[in-house]
Parts: structure tokens; sequence; C-alpha cells
């Protein structure tokens, strides 16, 4: 989706890459510079901001409905799996590129513990820099998209360092999404 928007309302969003929330004033033009995952990444002459799914009706019903149509749901389909779970994490992706956590490398460790019938599911990721200030939005996305799956009773999403990301723990498959082969 490449094209311009004017808000129809004030509109909280996220500062890429500092983190900080902002208010965008109604009736301010930005471009849409990617709309993945089910949030919204706006452009103007500033600087880039993600507006997430509930404040997309800010940008208009045609574009709210455009992006959330779009937005594959996770629900079960069959029996839990360990694939259901990354299948979940391939609908969260960093607002500056246009890949999602999987294939971008930045998930190093998912593991389920299950107790009584209980499901709880721990995921360690990483981001493409230490200093990018979209970390606490980006893992929160990823716990959210977990814990809404019927099967899980609870999701637990941290941050580590170690080892630190490189381009080389891009997937095949995100290589050429990002035309790098």
């Amino acid at each position: 989706m490449s094209k311009e928007v004017i808000l129809q309302r004030n509109c909280l969003a996220t500062i890429i890459p500092a983190g900080d929330e902002v208010t965008l004033a109604e009736g301010a033009t930005y471009s849409i510079a990617q709309s993945l995952g089910g949030s919204v990444t706006l452009r103007d002459l500033n600087g880039l901001y993600r507006v997430g799914e509930t404040e997309l009706d800010a940008l208009g019903q045609e574009i709210k409905d455009e992006v959330l149509g779009s937005q594959k749901k996770e629900t079960s389909s069959g029996p839990f799996s360990e694939e259901l779970l990354w299948d979940a994490l391939r609908g969260c992706y960093d607002p500056e590129i246009p890949l999602n956590i999987v294939d971008l490398g930045l998930v190093y460790d998912l593991r389920v513990e299950e107790d009584e019938g209980q499901r709880k599911v721990f995921v360690k990721m990483t981001l493409t820099a230490q200093g990018c200030g979209m970390g606490p939005v980006i893992a929160d996305d990823a716990k959210t998209r977990i814990a809404n799956l019927d099967e899980v009773s609870e999701a637990s999403v941290d941050i580590v360092w170690d080892p630190p990301w490189n381009p080389k723990m891009i997937s095949e498959e995100g290589k050429k999404v990002l035309g790098l082969e």
C-alpha cells in the first residue's frame, strides 16, 4: 500500500526508531510507507511513525478495512503445534523493514511448557540494532499474537542481545523479499 492519507482525527503513534509515543494531528497528511501485520508505518518530512491496530480508524475506514482485511488471523486450524506459534510470530513485522520477525532472524528461541492443561510460551528475540526504541512495541506485538491463540494460556517475550543480530540471520525467503538474492 503506497498512498497518501489525511488523518481523520488525532492519532496516537510511535516514533520510529526512538519508540516514543506521539500524537499526530487531525488533518495532517502522511505517506503510507508500509502496512503489514495489522499496523501502518506513516512517513512525513520529519520521519516515520507506527500506527497500531487500535488507531487505524484515524486513517479512514477504507484504509483500516484494507489493512485488517489483508492481515492473516491467528486462529487454530488444527491441533496445537510449534508451527502454529511460528505462524503467529510471522504476523509480527519490523515497522521499518517489510519483513516479519521470523524471516528477519530476530527470534532466537521458542519454548513451550505444559502443566495441567496450561500452555505457557516463552520467546527470546533480538532486534536489528541495540539502540532501537521499537523493541518493546515489537515484543508486545509478538506476545499479543501468541497469547491470542486459543491453545495458549500465557506468553512471555524477552529481548536478548547475545548473539548480536546480523543480516546473515535473514532467512532465504526473507532475502528474496528484500531482494538480497
